[in-house]
């Protein structure tokens, strides 16, 4: 089986995984209209195949692995009455609602197990993840004080509206949402509706930098500390 065969065997191994069409991956994970259909279409069977930026595009989008030379290493994983779990690193390290410091220097705390069947499903590279913890309010209810974050940082381009964990040069590692207004500014937002306590965030010029360029990862999960 060539490359080309390879590749296209992988999306629908993946898409199968995933239990969705070509056109509904397309969307889910906004990759340009088209981008599978043409790759699967059976009429480009002798063609040349995607350039290498196309492939890399797919496969970070739908969470394939893709690489060149010696094998790599993957994720830890363990197996527990027949269901396989990955274990992603938990450091000993904080992002704040309001103010806080993260530091990833350390080695992790421990690790937690996860249902890698989930992972795949949800399209989450638990090789690229990591979890800390979340203090303060100010993302309540969707994440309160002392709940787990798990943040992929290979995901650092900010999308308007999703959650970011960022380190802030004078107020330390936060997490918040980020809204992408190009070239004019970047507003951070709190979900916690007192809006009085926590207002959103204006930052332009030089501090669109210092956020953009200290991006540690999307939060692609949390786990919520129920009290």
């Amino acid at each position: 089986m060539d490359v080309k065969m390879r590749f296209e065997q992988a999306i629908r191994d993946r898409l199968e995984q995933l239990g969705m069409k070509p056109f509904a991956a397309e969307q889910a994970y906004n990759l340009p209209p088209d981008t599978l259909r043409n790759i699967l279409n059976p009429r480009n069977k002798n063609g040349a195949g995607p350039k290498l930026a196309k492939i890399s595009e797919v496969c970070e989008a739908l969470g394939i692995e893709i690489s060149f030379g010696p094998p790599r290493s993957v994720e830890p994983t363990t197996e527990l009455d027949g269901e396989r779990f990955a274990t992603i690193a938990r450091y000993e390290a904080s992002a704040a609602a309001g103010h806080g410091v993260v530091n990833l220097d350390a080695p992790p705390k421990d690790h937690l197990a996860v249902p890698r069947d989930w992972l795949i499903e949800t399209g989450i590279r638990p090789d690229r993840c990591i979890l800390i913890t979340a203090r303060g309010d100010s993302m309540a209810p969707a994440i309160s004080n002392g709940d787990l974050v798990m943040i992929d940082r290979h995901r650092t381009e900010i999308t308007s509206g999703k959650l970011y964990v960022y380190n802030a040069p004078e107020d330390g590692t936060r997490v918040k949402r980020l809204e992408l207004l190009p070239g004019t500014a970047i507003i951070a937002r709190s979900d916690n509706p007192d809006q009085k306590r926590y207002p959103p965030e204006y930052h332009t010029g030089p501090a669109m930098n210092a956020i953009s360029q200290n991006i540690l990862g999307e939060v692609v999960w949390s786990g919520h500390l129920w009290r």
